[in-house]
């Protein structure tokens, strides 16, 4: 089901995404692996500077071990949080007052929330309410409710650049590696939440002709679904489009692209 919610990533007038943002990224780290945070900050990167990178967790157990060696690599300040008691999750508690910190202070316009937590649903919304962009990253097990909210969500596992190996061996020995690749050309088009959220993007932005720019297609879709190529294995929209083959495309004056419906 396409979903229609009013977003706030803003863009010019050709549909290319704001790049000035100053961000502030929040991670839960009982919630989400290590391994793919270099991945996170590359693509926040393409949005503005990550000026504020909080990460949340007892730092005196050992479940952390793995998020220790990142901190310092990539500038990122560790928050301490005790459990208090057993069973309850102070972590997600000091995290939320964190962002509400954050966003009465004003010194920054977007949010990146790291996690795969959907008790992080009603942040999400009030963020979003104050007009700023929350961008979010989590593993494929997180719940579709905080999926939905951010005005754009990634699974983590599309940015991991080592690749575990499974131990379940596949083709006479060769292991089958765990990350993502990308979706061909039937799987794009067996999806029938992506295809009808590319259809309806194009019929709501196209001209008379039936043609539809590019830029503005992704901006529609932007402002209206938590929508991102990275989650089908791919860096940009056009490539999507094209690996899809569900539209005819026209490449215009200084390499503009068009899609139109066949």
């Amino acid at each position: 089901m396409v979903k229609f919610q009013i977003r706030d990533i803003k863009k010019d007038n050709s549909g290319k995404m704001n790049s000035n943002y100053k961000i502030a990224l929040l991670i839960d780290c009982d919630n989400v692996s290590h391994q793919s945070i270099e991945g996170v900050l590359q693509e926040l990167a393409k949005y503005g500077a990550v000026n504020v990178r909080h990460a949340h967790g007892n730092w005196n157990g050992p479940q952390l071990g793995g998020w220790i060696e990142k901190l310092h690599a990539n500038a990122i300040r560790p928050v301490q949080q005790f459990a208090y008691t057993s069973g309850k999750n102070a972590t997600d508690a000091s995290m939320i007052i964190d962002a509400m910190d954050l966003l009465y202070s004003k010194n920054v316009d977007a949010f990146a929330l790291m996690t795969s937590d959907s008790d992080f649903t009603p942040l999400v919304m009030r963020i979003l309410e104050a007009g700023l962009p929350v961008f979010g990253f989590g593993e494929r097990k997180t719940p579709m409710p905080f999926v939905n909210a951010c005005s754009q969500f990634i699974y983590t596992e599309n940015l991991r650049e080592d690749l575990e190996q499974q131990e379940d061996t596949v083709d006479g020995g060769s292991q089958k590696p765990t990350g993502e690749i990308k979706w061909g050309r039937n799987q794009l088009r067996g999806d029938t939440v992506l295809v009808r959220t590319l259809r309806t993007a194009v019929e709501q932005t196209a001209d008379d002709d039936g043609w539809a720019h590019l830029g503005r297609v992704g901006q529609y879709i932007s402002n209206n679904s938590s929508f991102s190529p990275v989650n089908y294995g791919y860096k940009k929209l056009s490539d999507l489009i094209r690996a899809s083959e569900l539209f005819e495309i026209s490449i215009r004056d200084k390499n503009v692209v068009y899609i139109k419906s066949p």
